[in-house]
């Protein structure tokens, strides 16, 4: 009884009930709520989580990044392997990116080109066939009957083989390439 009769003196001071809208612009801690799409104990209870300290971390940890993880030696084998079956089918531009720390879908990319759409089909089949030949299962493909850009997911590694118009137009050797050092 005496809560509804707090609010109906406040109705009466203001005119307003506490429900009703209001056309001033809200201030403190109900503008920060409304602009973060939060209720006002949410926003509490947040900045509160805040306040708690953390656990203590150490200066150096924040300044340098972590290492990447190395090479296997299965991985840089397979790498060589694939490597060499390109280069000795006269594969052009033949560029390695290690992918481990930056994606989830490999450890490396293999980027090639092809001179002639039958150039680059002929480079995905033949690899295929190597690395089934090595034991190393079948390798999965997509674009061999198009062949402007043939992809070749031999686990680990994935091979990008490309006709060179269709490479430069891409240039996916770009965004996974690691940025320049500053100096």
């Amino acid at each position: 009884m005496m809560a509804a009769t707090k609010q109906e003196d406040s109705t009466l001071k203001t005119g307003k009930s506490k429900g009703a809208s209001s056309s001033k612009r809200k201030t403190g801690m109900a503008a920060k709520a409304a602009k973060a799409g939060m209720t006002k104990t949410a926003l509490k209870k947040a900045a509160a989580a805040k306040k708690q300290p953390s656990a203590p971390v150490k200066a150096a940890s924040r300044k340098a990044a972590p290492p990447k993880p190395q090479m296997s030696e299965e991985l840089k084998s397979l790498i060589g392997l694939i490597t060499r079956t390109l280069d000795d089918d006269k594969a052009e531009d033949i560029m390695t990116i290690d992918m481990s720390g930056k994606s989830s879908i490999a450890d490396a990319f293999i980027i090639a080109s092809g001179r002639s759409q039958r150039h680059v089909s002929a480079l995905a089949e033949k690899l295929t066939r190597k690395l089934k030949e090595e034991g190393l299962g079948n390798a999965e493909t997509e674009g061999l009957r198009q062949g402007d850009w043939v992809l070749v997911d031999a686990g680990d590694v994935i091979v990008h083989i490309f006709r060179p118009e269709v490479r430069d137009f891409y240039r996916i050797e770009d965004m996974w390439r690691d940025p320049p050092k500053e100096a």
